[in-house]
Order: structure tokens, then C-alpha cells, then sequence
């Protein structure tokens, strides 16, 4: 079925839905939520990492080099890249309950075949379909999580949905260490590591079955009976809630001329096409901070003389940041203004991204790596958070899900840009292009983005 963008007649129903939402307190279906959304980014997270371990793996055991190195690394983003802008679009059209099942069924099937791929090219191609799966998780999770959550909540328990998400890294990490350079069942390390995701993912489908539709979806689309039902199922699930003085100001909006009938044309319309063009921009540059150290720790620690046991061990103990800064973004976001985070993190990420590929006792090396990992995960959750919060419901996740995927088109390249640059001027230049990448990030946010910490989304998104 497809769905159209609301009409105006619709318009004080939608707003209504969102403030009941809004006032909910926190309650057993939220928590649900939380977890289910979570686990099933886990799934994502781990299957990014997954490149890292693969590639040192091949590299070492089969002397696979150069640019057939580079195209594993790249292919899963690829698809990332692709997933994550045509289910934005799929989710805003038929659900996201829906986009949430079809994304991991897509992903479980192809890293099978991955696992079981015969040669390096058919390897390629699995993890490139398996990406474009995965690559959905992030836009429709953030744009689920940001329709139905409270909004004084809001931050908070998106920031425990992607810590949940996060203890796949150092859960990686140590599988791959356990499983360097060993053989399951004649199954080689990397590939047992791929089943395990396919059948984590299965398991979270179904989980996630049980999920109510948003009820800010339903009632944008026109399904108003469906949006109520899919309201009373959040409120059954919760305790009283809060008072309505949200919804008994006078706040419900004043009837807005009719809406362009495509959400590529309500994303044409201010202030939502600089926000769109600004998110494009921090994400084709964000990556180099976030995935060029997650995903080439390893690798430059081998460059710089370290052994694949030893890299792979002070990689695992490092990713144990993934989490411990996960949880240190619950309090800062319901504290601090997300715009302002996500620059200050920027800054004490890059910092200590040039200090892990500078210093050379084992211990300021693991330091160092554990405050990467843990300003990048700060810096992650609160743009996951604030890149939601500055659409409306009707074309949440077709923004997010256009705007997030040129950061996996980014990350697909970035093989191709660091990679040579580690090789042939050392890990302190590595980084150093990655220092610029991150200030151009900083640089476009700074004068567009809306400050969003607290305010409902009707507010930040007032047309």
C-alpha cells in the first residue's frame, strides 16, 4: 500500500498523537522498545567491525593485498550505502515495523552465503548484499525510536538502545581474538564469526515482531484509526500519564497550506533543505573519525610493527570503549545541548585518535584507543539522536535514511583514501587527514543545526 503525506484536515489529530506521546511516562513497552531496537543494532555495528577482522585475517592467512583488500573492506558499505537510502524511503512508505523485519531477514540470508563463499569475489558480493540489509538498521531504528519515545525521555533511552548496540564490539573483539588463527567444524575463524551474526539477527526478527507500529506514522499517512489503536497499545503499556499541559495551550498548530505529495518535495522546503543539505555534508565527513579508527586500528598497529595477536588484543581491550562511552552519553544528553556535544566529542576524539597512532608504550596505546572508542561513541549516540529529531514524522526516515547513507558511501571509500596513506606516510598522517575530515564536520553543523534537548518534536519541526 502506498502511502501518501498527511493532508491538513489531519493535521491537529497528528499533532494530538504526538502529545500523548510525549507525556507517556517510561514504561514496560518503552523498555521493550529499547531492547528490541537495540539488539538488532548490535547486528549492525557488529557486521562494520566484522571488516576489520576479516581483513587482517586474509591479508595474513592468504596474502590478500592491495586492491582486492580494499574492495572487502568497501563492499559491505556499498551496500550499507544503498540499504540505508532506499529503505529510508521503504519505511516512511510502508512502516517501520515492516522495513525492521525485511532489513535483518536480507541481511541473515546473505551472510550465510558470505560464510560459505567459495573465493574472494563471491565473498565480496555476499558482504556487499548482506550491507545493503544492514544498512537500513540505523535510519529506521533513529527515526522509530525519535517518533515514539517521550521527549523528556527521548534521549536517554534512544542512548540504551545503542549501547545495547555497542557491546557488539568488544563482543567481536574477543571472538576474533579467540578465534585467530583457529578452525571450527573445518570452518575457519572468519567465517563461524559471520553465522554467528546471521543467527543473532534471526533471533531479534523475532523479537521484533511483537513491536506496535508508530502512532506519528500511521496518523501522517491518513491511517488514523490504525494510529489510535497503535496509541493505546503505548498507553496500556505505561502508567498515567504526565500532565497535558502540552496539549491544553493552544500549541495545536493553525492549518498549514497543503503539503508538496512527495516527501522528496517536503524536504525541498524550509528549513528542512539546509538541514538536509547540512547532514549530507557532516556525514561524508564524520566517518573518517568514527569508522577510520574502528575499522584500521588494527591495521595500524600491524604497520607500525605489532603483531596480528598482539593488534588484535589491544584492539579488543580499546573497543571496550564502544560501550563505556555509550553509557557515558545517557547522562550528557538529557543534561546538554545535543548540537554542542556532538562538537565538543569531535574534538577529544580527534585528540586522542593522534595519540593512539603516536605514542608507543603498550599501555598509553590501550589508553588511548579506550578514549577513541569512548568519545566516538559519545559522539555517535547524540548524532543518531539529533539527526532524527530535525524532521517530521511523514519524512523522518527518508531524510535520515538519504542523509546517513552518504556516510556509508564515505566509509566505502575511506579504504581507498587511508589505507594508502597509512602504507606510505605512517599512521600519524593517517590520522591527520582524519583531524581535517572531522573539523569540516564540525564546521557545516555549527551555523545550521536547530537545538533540539527537550523540545518535542513539533516544536523542532514546526511545518
Amino acid at each position: 500500500m502506498t502511502a501518501t503525506l498527511a493532508q491538513p484536515d489531519q493535521t491537529v489529530g497528528r499533532h494530538d498523537i504526538g502529545c500523548r506521546l510525549d507525556r507517556l511516562p517510561v514504561g514496560r513497552i518503552h523498555r521493550k522498545i529499547v531492547v528490541a531496537i537495540g539488539l538488532g543494532l548490535f547486528f549492525e555495528v557488529y557486521e562494520i567491525f566484522l571488516s576489520s577482522t576479516i581483513a587482517t585475517a586474509l591479508k595474513t592467512e592468504y596474502g590478500l593485498d592491495g586492491t582486492a583488500l580494499q574492495l572487502l573492506m568497501a563492499s559491505s558499505f556499498l551496500g550499507m550505502f544503498i540499504g540505508a537510502a532506499a529503505f529510508g524511503r521503504i519505511a516512511d512508505r510502508i512502516g517501520r515495523r515492516r522495513a525492521f523485519l525485511i532489513n535483518l531477514v536480507w541481511f541473515s540470508v546473505w551472510s550465510i552465503i558470505g560464510a560459505i563463499a567459495p573465493n574472494p569475489l563471491m565473498l565480496v558480493g555476499a558482504r556487499f548484499m548482506a550491507g545493503v540489509g544492514v544498512g537500513a538498521e540505523y535510519p529506521v531504528a533513529d527515526s522509530y525510536l525519535s517518533d515514539v519515545l517521550p521527549k523528556a525521555h527521548r534521549g536517554r533511552l534512544a542512548a540504551w538502545a545503542y549501547t545495547c548496540s555497542f557491546l557488539a564490539v568488544p563482543v567481536l573483539g574477543f571472538l576474533s581474538l579467540f578465534l585467530n588463527g583457529r578452525s571450527l567444524f573445518d570452518f575457519d575463524g572468519w567465517r563461524v564469526l559471520m553465522v554467528i551474526g546471521a543467527i543473532g539477527a534471526l533471533f531479534v526478527i523475532l523479537l521484533r515482531r511483537g513491536l506496535p507500529e508508530s502512532p506519528r506514522w500511521l496518523a501522517g499517512v491518513g491511517r488514523t484509526d490504525e494510529a489510535q489503536a497503535a496509541l493505546r497499545a503505548f498507553e496500556s503499556g505505561t502508567g498515567p500519564a504526565t500532565d497535558d499541559t502540552d496539549a491544553s495551550n493552544g500549541d495545536v498548530p493553525a492549518a498549514q497550506p497543503a503539503r508538496p505529495a512527495t516527501a522528496v518535495g517536503r524536504l525541498r522546503l524550509s528549513p528542512y533543505r539546509q538541514r538536509l543539505m547540512m547532514l549530507a555534508v557532516f556525514h561524508l565527513f564524520q566517518p573518517f573519525g568514527y569508522y577510520g579508527f574502528g575499522t584500521l586500528a588494527a591495521l595500524v598497529l600491524v604497520s607500525r610493527g605489532y603483531d596480528v595477536t598482539s593488534s588484535l588484543l589491544f584492539t579488543a581491550v580499546s573497543f571496550i570503549g564502544y560501550p563505556l562511552g555509550s553509557l557515558i552519553s545517557i547522562p550528557l544528553l538529557k543534561r546538554f545541548e545535543r548540537k554542542y556535544l556532538i562538537m565538543a566529542t569531535v574534538a577529544v576524539m580527534a585528540a586522542c585518535g593522534v595519540l593512539f597512532a603516536t605514542v608507543s608504550a603498550p599501555a598509553l596505546i590501550v589508553v588511548f584507543g579506550l578514549l577513541t572508542t569512548a568519545a566516538s561513541n559519545v559522539f555517535s549516540n547524540i548524532y543518531h539522536v539529533y539527526q532524527a529529531e530535525i524532521f517530521p514524522s511523514d519524512v523522518r526516515a527518508t531524510a535520515v535514511g538519504l542523509t546517513y547513507s552518504v556516510s556509508r558511501l564515505s566509509s566505502a571509500a575511506l579504504p581507498f583514501i587511508l589505507i594508502p596513506v597509512l602504507d606510505h606516510y605512517g599512521a600519524a598522517t593517517m590520522f591527520a587527514v582524519v583531524l581535517v575530515a572531522l573539523a569540516a564536520a564540525v564546521a557545516v553543523l555549527a551555523p545550521i543545526g536547530p537545538r533540539t534537548t527537550g523540545r518535542s518534536s513539533d516544536d523542532v519541526n514546526p511545518t
